[in-house]
């Protein structure tokens, strides 16, 4: 018998950090990590894949109604291939609908505080919270023997500080969801190094072949009507 393994992914995190630009988006995030994971440890048996993210916007969204619907088809595709191996916890957007006041950017001045212009300022809620409690809550279960964090926020160390000193015999991977690192490109971002200061073992990047050979059908049969790929991903 191997290691009971949970796996966490910070959906934000993921999108900006490793599919925004890629043809990647349609991505089978339980077949990824089994892919991952036998990798870096064979001996992981992955339990279960929790995804934490937020219902896109229509009206702040590039593509508009279209990608609230591609996000509702790429959730109900896991669910309808994976069942009880993919979990989701969705949390929530917000914005001053006035708008927003923040200082002016303006190239070669320095920073000007009363200097101010209106934005849309969107922001994430609940995601960071959410990981956190769902990492703990699971380690006091003693439910798995490995827990696997896919982000690079610092937001998530206090946490994975909190179970390493609470349950010690739980091993902690992180992996980053980033580009691999390029010849000659010296501004590649690494893991945190508050993340790996606090877990035992971490994977600094996911590379195209591996998202390329991850994808969800085409077209995912569900018994009733099937779930087809987005056209814009």
């Amino acid at each position: 018998m191997g290691d009971s393994c949970a796996v966490y992914v910070d959906g934000y995190n993921f999108y900006y950090g490793r599919l925004r630009g890629t043809p990647y988006k349609w991505i089978d995030l339980v077949a990824l990590f089994d892919r991952l994971l036998q990798k870096q440890d064979p001996a992981c048996r992955i339990e279960v894949v929790n995804y934490f993210s937020a219902f896109c916007l229509a009206k702040f969204a590039t593509n508009g109604p279209a990608s609230p619907l591609a996000q509702d088809r790429f959730l109900r595709a896991h669910t309808a291939l994976h069942g009880t191996r993919f979990s989701r916890t969705m949390g929530t957007h917000t914005h001053d609908r006035t708008g927003t006041s923040m200082p002016r950017y303006v190239a070669g001045k320095p920073y000007d505080r009363r200097d101010r212009v209106k934005v849309w300022k969107l922001e994430e809620k609940q995601t960071d919270v959410n990981i956190a409690l769902a990492m703990y809550r699971d380690a006091c279960s003693g439910a798995y023997t490995q827990q696997i964090i896919c982000s690079n926020d610092s937001d998530v160390v206090p946490v994975l500080r909190a179970i390493k000193q609470d349950f010690p015999h739980i091993r902690l991977g992180v992996v980053t969801p980033r580009r691999p690192p390029e010849p000659d490109i010296t501004t590649h971002r690494n893991v945190m190094s508050s993340l790996s200061a606090v877990a035992d073992w971490t994977r600094g990047h996911i590379d195209d072949e591996e998202l390329a050979a991850s994808q969800l059908p085409i077209r995912v049969q569900t018994g009733k009507r099937p779930i087809d790929k987005p056209d814009h991903w």
